[in-house]
């Protein structure tokens, strides 16, 4: 490039007369003039050092997609994604276990046509970050990889609640909607049972956390991983010496997101358990379980009551203990029952047209005959168990369940696992059952210990593994886990719940349903109502009422408490209407929505920004749900109250009130709504 001849301005001091004009001032004045224009000089380059320092943007662009970016952020050791073109925050997530002090520059490793960035901290770690297919149109994702160079590096990324509602993740004793208000150490990411572990995991979670910007986190299933919660502030994926690998995409708002990826969750082959159930109400058995002629008076006596009470559909459900008991007498053989008449013989037409379910658990005593009988044949291989270092024999893993020390099934031994399969289709045939509930089938055995488990039994295989066997007894089984196993046709039934108003009581009830139900969990049974862990208010008729109220619009209704013991005979009409409304009205809506489930994955109990994904006031709403895109349920949830405010989602929509026909506008709140405590607020799109 040649330099141009600049033309001279005219109208400038010719330079001979600036000269002479310096050197007419007197030495003072010179030497003023000279630090004048060190000073000047001096302040310049300051102010270009500290303007550089202050005003070049703490933040560089490491990678763009079309519709958004990720970048750096130097102060905060954080990446950032970015909304294209306008630049919205998506979420943040600062980055631990490496020295995020040292800023890594865009420099690239792995520099191809823009689609991939790397970084390497020395001695630390690596970070990988590319461009992924995107799952639909619309939506774009990140493929973030971390992988330590040591094997003491704790990584360790942490996505900020700041502006961000958080949903999905693990089932917490007291469940919250969104996560934000959530608390929890850090631990394995792995169900578990809240008897045991209160602040730790429930049995209903995925490695898959939505956010109200439109962002979706979604961990790899072969990494081992563990989360922490730090309510309003962040929640945290890490893991020790191990890399760290999830994807991250964004859509355009947060239903869209979950419609993309969170439907992926439970794949293509999605199947429905069996429906019957959903119009039968379970009633908890507990009763004496000391014999089983005790058990079958006590069958037979409830059965007699709800006759008597005009609630004679449904099932009666008889707890593990009491299924052992019964099945125990039932040894015997046919011919030596005939001959001795029938008194101990069981025979579900006792209890017609209620019908049975049994409770059974992948768990043994070590006092039971069964377990010592399988020991002293040498046979270890049907338990989990810890294998010895040195040749010797392998020792059965032991856990304590229901107070009992306990070996656990070896769900990876197939000799082990189709015996089990057997003996439970021969119980449920011999006890006449419909149903068959498996509880304890969340947790792993091994962590719980502090033991590092076998490969093939990491995080959540026992629970995935168990699941997918059951299958085989057919699609009337209940299970107490749900891990990547949301497409079987089985029914999940939900943790215990206090008997009090709190969120780990009636309160946890509908964020519990929604965190279900966004997980894929569609067909869960609630507690029982009035909830089945000792509470501040035993007894409480309202609290029962109010329950009552919410479990009518859930897939099934259960009770453990029967309403003519915990109440008066105004309680008991009341559970009578609300048994018929769940069968009039919510069984079809659902029956409609589950056929939306199988073809498109969508949950059947949705939350309010399912119709509102751009209203914040949306985003919050933890005491409502939908059921399918048309009717909104609003309870009261609080204790002696009689109005409450109701958030209407989905702008240009209406709703009718079914209670009093009146017709509101979407996107608005009913302020101040009265509901005496006979009502539960309803609304039809």
């Amino acid at each position: 490039h040649h330099a141009m001849p600049i033309a001279r301005p005219t109208g400038r001091i010719p330079e001979a007369a600036w000269t002479s004009g310096i050197r007419e001032l007197t030495e003072p004045w010179k030497g003023a003039l000279g630090c004048l224009g060190v000073a000047v000089f001096f302040a310049m380059t300051i102010g270009i050092i500290s303007w550089q320092a202050l005003e070049q943007p703490p933040e560089e662009w490491v990678l763009r997609g079309r519709a958004s970016g990720m970048l750096w952020d130097r102060r905060r050791g954080a990446l950032l994604l970015r909304a294209l073109p306008m630049g919205w925050p998506l979420v943040a997530i600062t980055v631990g276990g490496v020295p995020a002090s040292e800023p890594p520059p865009p420099r690239d490793r792995c520099w191809q046509d823009g689609m991939e960035f790397c970084y390497t901290w020395e001695e630390e770690a690596e970070l990988r970050i590319s461009l992924q297919p995107t799952p639909a149109p619309g939506t774009e994702c990140y493929g973030v990889r971390w992988t330590p160079l040591r094997p003491d590096v704790m990584l360790k990324d942490c996505f900020s609640m700041a502006n961000v509602s958080w949903y999905g993740g693990a089932s917490l004793r007291a469940q919250r909607w969104p996560l934000n208000s959530a608390e929890s150490p850090e631990q394995p990411f792995v169900s578990g049972d809240f008897s045991k572990n209160p602040t730790g995991y429930g049995p209903v979670l995925e490695r898959y956390f939505l956010g109200s910007t439109g962002v979706t986190v979604t961990v790899a299933p072969d990494v081992p991983l563990v989360l922490s919660l730090e309510s309003h502030w962040h929640f945290c994926l890490g893991g020790a010496g191990v890399p760290l690998h999830y994807v991250l995409c964004i859509s355009p708002d947060i239903t869209t997101a979950h419609r993309h990826v969170g439907t992926q969750l439970a794949g293509p082959a999605r199947a429905l358990p069996d429906m019957t159930l959903l119009g039968s109400p379970i009633w908890k058995y507990d009763g004496s379980v000391g014999s089983a002629a005790k058990i079958k008076r006590g069958l037979r006596s409830l059965a007699r009551r709800l006759k008597r009470h005009r609630m004679q559909e449904g099932v009666l459900a008889l707890g593990e203990h009491g299924t052992a008991t019964l099945a125990a007498t039932d040894h015997v053989p046919t011919e030596r029952r005939k001959r001795h008449g029938g008194p101990h013989a069981w025979d579900p037409a006792m209890i017609f047209p209620l019908r049975l379910s049994i409770t059974l658990s992948p768990y043994t005593s070590i006092a039971a005959r069964l377990f010592l009988h399988l020991l002293r044949d040498g046979e270890t291989g049907y338990w989990l168990s810890l294998q010895p270092r040195y040749g010797g024999c392998s020792i059965p893993l032991l856990t304590t369940w229901k107070g009992q020390l306990c070996a656990r099934l070896n769900i990876t031994n197939e000799a082990a696992l189709s015996w089990y399969l057997s003996r439970a289709r021969g119980l449920r045939h011999r006890l006449g059952a419909t149903y068959v509930i498996f509880e304890g089938a969340e947790g792993n055995a091994f962590l719980e210990q502090a033991v590092s488990p076998p490969a093939e039994l990491a995080g959540d295989q026992y629970a995935e593994m168990l699941a997918a066997a059951l299958v085989a007894l057919g699609n009337a089984t209940i299970i107490s886990v749900g891990a990547r196993s949301s497409h079987l046709p089985l029914f999940v039934q939900m943790s215990p719940l206090h008997s009090d108003w709190s969120h780990a009581g009636l309160k946890g009830l509908i964020p519990s349903t929604l965190h279900y139900s966004l997980l894929g969990y569609n067909f869960f049974i609630p507690d029982a109502v009035g909830g089945s862990l000792a509470g501040d208010t035993p007894g409480d008729p309202e609290l029962y009422v109010r329950w009552l109220q919410i479990v009518t619009f859930l897939p099934v209704m259960a009770f453990g408490t029967p309403p003519w013991l915990c109440c008066d005979s105004w309680v008991l009409n009341l559970t009578r209407q609300c048994i018929q409304r769940h069968r009039d009205f919510v069984v079809p809506l659902i029956m409609k929505y589950s056929e939306e489930w199988l073809s498109s994955g969508y949950p059947i109990f949705r939350p309010a920004w399912w119709l509102s994904p751009m209203d914040p006031t949306a985003f919050t709403v933890e005491d409502e749900f939908l059921i399918g895109d048309e009717v909104l349920v609003a309870p009261i949830t609080e204790k002696g109250q009689t109005w409450r405010d109701i958030y209407l989602p989905g702008e240009g929509c209406r709703w009718r009130d079914t209670n009093s026909a009146r017709v509101f506008d979407g996107g608005t709140v009913l302020r101040n709504y009265s509901v005496s405590l006979e009502e539960v607020p309803v609304f039809v799109k």
